[in-house]
Formats: structure tokens, C-alpha cells, sequence
């Protein structure tokens, strides 16, 4: 047992503890937090490195040997999923300081954010279903009150429909989580899978199995996604970051776990599903992404893009998909969180959201215009940039599998992607300037653009090493491809 797996959870969760004693006291608010995440990447970091050595690190939370008792699992997906999870929310963390405003720092901003990366990382890392679900409510909790945190009429009016949404989600959740124990008797996956394997994946097994499909999916904004555009719309900018880049990553996390341990022993009904609703997502966010003037919504937009993307990843569920999925997951985590980061400066810049008031920002902010430029290009999939290895090898999986339409259908919308960010680049920095009076922004924005450039330099560094980076994305992919090697070190069979 590997008592660092815990490491992730504990440190935000003991910092979330102790912040709350410090409601009025910033300074130590944002450094207290900025430690926190530093000391949750180093131990993220030595995880990777240990599981990378080592092969898959276990947990057996109060000594009980699984299927009793709840355990932590750290394989190389999770690994590098908890690493790119932390970097992502430590850089915005950083932008928060002088972005969010001191009345959001004082009621309990940085506690909540903690909160929030203890529910993403511990559903990275559960090894138990139900777990799974524990992990996802404290995830979902924080992420309420971080949305409605500044009370305005439009905030309220998205948190109310985000809740209404999540709740249904969770409701079902608990019933499929019910169903599969009353059908197998086990809520341990590696067990779960062992079992699932024994009875045969028909029937009620395949209902179960849909079930969980819709209740991830809802979760992840993969077809369902008709919550995803306005709730991310309202927060400012360093909270839509860290929603873009870890939120929908989770339920994305959560379906390619349950589909290639649990319930791959029938894609011809789980992953045509899979398929079907990847296809949608990815026509209808490319229609979104085309369709607004408002730069919230376009991104919002990219972010469903993505999730289809990644979906039609794992519906193929072949080597090469699940290298890219592994690969592309690492990829958006940075990329989202930077694009909605750079969204911020500029609509702060601009001091409007709508691009057709936007016009001649190069000028005056050139950092800005060409961080953005660099960025979309990134995550259009544009050589050698991060975005181009996980997307060309997703493509690759596509074709050796045969899936044609769908592989086509992943090359037409990520043009899409290119025009909509490019078009969003040319409308707000080149032309005339149409608003020469900036407004004023909520604080100084240093740590803002100094978290921006550094987070940039971490995907330019991806793109440069991807050879690295597809070095550990094998290893995953080979525990996905093979989940006996999970379940062996699981159950210590």
C-alpha cells in the first residue's frame, strides 16, 4: 500500500479546513492556497514518477482488503490525469489573485476552490464506485457556490438550472449504482469488472450500462450539454478556467473508466452509443461555436467540441484512440484552462464581451492578441503544438477501426475550431478599434498575465516534448487496452 495516493485529497482538503478561519484575511488566503497547490503537484508529481517505476499504486483505506472496504488506485491514467489537474488549477489559482474581487476572496473563494479540486482528484483516483459518486458530490458542491458566488440575477438564474441538472444526474447515478449492486453485488470496479465478465454483458447489464452512459454524460456535456453554455457564461474568468479545464474532464474520466473496465464486453450496443452521441456533440458544439458573437459562448462552445472529440476516442477504444484520448484529456486540461483564461484579459481589455464591439486590441495588447493566437492553434490541432499528437493518433484509431463517418466527422469540426478562434482573433485585435475607452480592471491583472504566459509555456513544452509525453500515454493506454493488469493489482490476485 502507497499512502501518498491519499496526498492529492488531503492537502486541499486540510487547507479548505483552515482557510475558512481566515474569511477576512487575504494576503493569507492566497498564500496559504498558493502553498497548498504547490505541495499537491510536487506529491502529484512523485505519484507519476512512482507509478511510472513501479507499475499501478493501491490504498486500502482502514486496512480492508477489497471488494470490503474503499480503495485508492493510481494507475497511469489517474497519474497523469491528478498531475495535469493540479498544474491546470494552480495556474488558476494564480490568476484569481486580483481577478476575482476581494468581496469573492472574503466569502470563502479559496476554501470552495480547494474543495473543488479535492472532489476532481479523488474521483480521479477512487478505486470504488460509490466513491466515485462521493468524490463527484463534494466536485459538484463547490462548484455551485463558486458559480453563484456574486449574487447577480444571471448568476442565480444558471446555478438554479446547473443544481436542477446535476441533481437529476446524481439521482440517477445513485439508482444505477444501486442496480449494479443488487445485480453483481459488488461496488469495487476491479471486482465489479471480474464479475461483469462472469454473468455476461447482456440484458440488464447493458441497461446498467446505459444508464451509467447517460448519467456520465450529463456530467461530462457529451450530447447532454444543454447546461454547459450558460453556467460557465457567469462566473469570472479564473472560475470558468478551472471549470473548463477540470469539470467535464471528470465525467470524461469517469466514462472511459467504467467502458473499458466495467462494460467493454459489448461495444457493439455501449460504444455505438458512445459514438452516436460524440457525433452529435461534435456537430452541434461546431454549430454553436459559429453561430455567437459572445467570446464566453464560443469558448463554451470549443469546450462541448472537445468532449465530442474525446468521445469519439473512446468509442473506437482501439490502441492508437486511447493513446490520443490519454494524450488529447492532457492536452485540453491546459489548453481550456488557458483559453478562458486569455478570454478574461481580453474581454477585460476590450471591456466587452461581444465581438462585434471589439476591434484593434493588437495595439494595445499585443501580449494578449498573440498568447490567444499561439493557443488557438493549439487547440485547432496544429503541428507541433500539444493538441496535434492526441488529435492525430484519435484520427489514426478512427481509420484502423473503420469508422469512417466519424473520423470525418472529427476532421470538418476541428476546421470548425480553427475558424471560430481565428475569427475571434482577427474580430477583437485587428481593424479599427471600436471601444478606445478600457474599462477598468478588477485589480491589478500581473498575476493574471504572468499566470497566463507561464501556463502557455507548459503547453508549448507538451507540443516540443510529445514524445515524452506519448511515453506515458502508452502506459495508460496499455492499462486501458488491458484491464486484467488493473484488476491483478487491485484485487492482488
Amino acid at each position: 500500500m502507497n499512502n501518498l495516493l491519499i496526498w492529492p485529497l488531503l492537502i486541499p482538503l486540510c487547507t479548505a479546513a483552515v482557510l475558512i478561519f481566515f474569511k477576512n484575511n487575504i494576503f493569507v488566503q492566497r498564500w496559504l492556497s498558493a502553498v497548498s497547490l504547490s505541495a499537491t503537484t510536487g506529491s502529484a508529481a512523485i505519484l507519476l514518477l512512482q507509478v511510472r517505476k513501479e507499475g499501478i499504486q493501491t490504498l486500502y483505506m482502514g486496512g480492508w482488503s477489497p471488494p470490503y472496504g474503499i480503495v485508492f488506485v493510481a494507475d497511469m491514467t489517474a497519474a497523469l490525469l491528478v498531475l495535469a489537474a493540479t498544474v491546470a488549477a494552480a495556474f488558476c489559482l494564480l490568476y484569481s489573485f486580483g481577478t476575482v474581487g476581494v468581496q469573492r476572496e472574503r466569502y470563502y473563494y479559496y476554501p470552495l476552490f480547494q474543495f473543488l479540486l479535492v472532489g476532481v482528484n479523488g474521483s480521479f483516483l477512487t478505486g470504488d464506485i460509490f466513491n466515485l459518486f462521493v468524490c463527484f458530490e463534494v466536485m459538484l458542491i463547490a462548484s455551485y457556490a463558486l458559480i453563484v458566488l456574486g449574487g447577480t440575477k444571471r448568476q442565480l438564474r444558471e446555478t438554479l438550472k446547473y443544481m436542477m441538472i446535476n441533481i437529476l444526474s446524481s439521482t440517477l447515478f445513485v439508482a444505477a449504482v444501486a442496480y449494479l449492486y443488487g445485480t453483481v453485488g459488488t461496488l469495487n470496479m476491479a471486482d465489479l469488472s471480474l464479475r461483469v465478465a462472469e454473468i455476461g454483458q447482456s440484458g440488464i447489464i447493458n441497461v446498467i450500462a446505459i444508464l451509467f452512459l447517460i448519467v456520465f454524460s450529463l456530467k461530462a456535456g457529451l450530447f447532454l450539454f444543454f447546461w454547459l453554455p450558460g453556467s460557465y457564461s457567469v462566473p469570472p474568468a479564473a472560475v470558468s478556467a478551472l471549470f473548463g479545464a477540470l469539470l467535464t474532464k471528470v465525467g470524461l474520466y469517469a466514462l472511459l473508466r467504467m467502458f473499458t473496465l466495467i462494460f467493454h464486453h459489448d461495444p457493439g450496443i455501449t460504444h455505438q452509443w458512445l459514438g452516436w452521441m460524440s457525433a452529435a456533440t461534435m456537430l452541434l458544439g461546431a454549430i454553436g461555436a459559429i453561430a455567437y458573437t459572445d467570446v464566453y459562448r464560443i469558448l463554451n462552445y470549443n469546450v462541448i467540441l472537445s468532449v465530442g472529440f474525446i468521445g469519439f476516442g473512446m468509442s473506437v477504444s482501439n490502441g492508437e484512440a486511447l493513446n490520443g484520448v490519454v494524450i488529447y484529456l492532457l492536452h485540453d486540461m491546459i489548453a481550456k484552462a488557458l483559453l478562458f483564461m486569455l478570454g478574461g484579459l481580453l474581454i477585460t481589455a476590450a471591456g466587452t464581451s461581444r465581438l462585434d464591439e471589439m476591434g484593434g486590441l493588437i495595439r494595445r495588447r499585443p501580449a494578449i492578441g498573440w498568447m490567444f493566437f499561439i493557443t488557438a492553434l493549439s487547440v485547432a490541432g496544429i503541428p507541433p503544438l500539444s493538441g496535434f499528437t492526441g488529435k492525430l493518433l484519435i484520427v489514426q484509431g478512427g481509420l484502423k477501426d473503420h469508422a469512417f463517418w466519424l473520423t470525418g466527422i472529427s476532421l470538418l469540426t476541428s476546421l470548425v475550431v480553427l475558424y471560430s478562434l481565428v475569427r475571434m482573433f482577427m474580430a477583437a485585435f485587428w481593424g479599427e478599434e471600436k471601444r478606445p475607452a478600457e474599462a477598468p480592471a478588477a485589480g491589478s491583472p500581473r498575476t493574471a498575465y504572468v499566470s497566463t504566459a507561464l501556463l502557455l509555456v507548459v503547453m508549448i513544452a507538451m507540443g516540443i516534448g510529445s514524445e515524452w509525453v506519448y511515453r506515458f500515454a502508452t502506459d495508460a493506454s496499455d492499462t486501458l487496452l488491458h484491464p486484467n493488469t488493473y484488476i491483478h493489482s487491485v484485487l492482488k490476485e
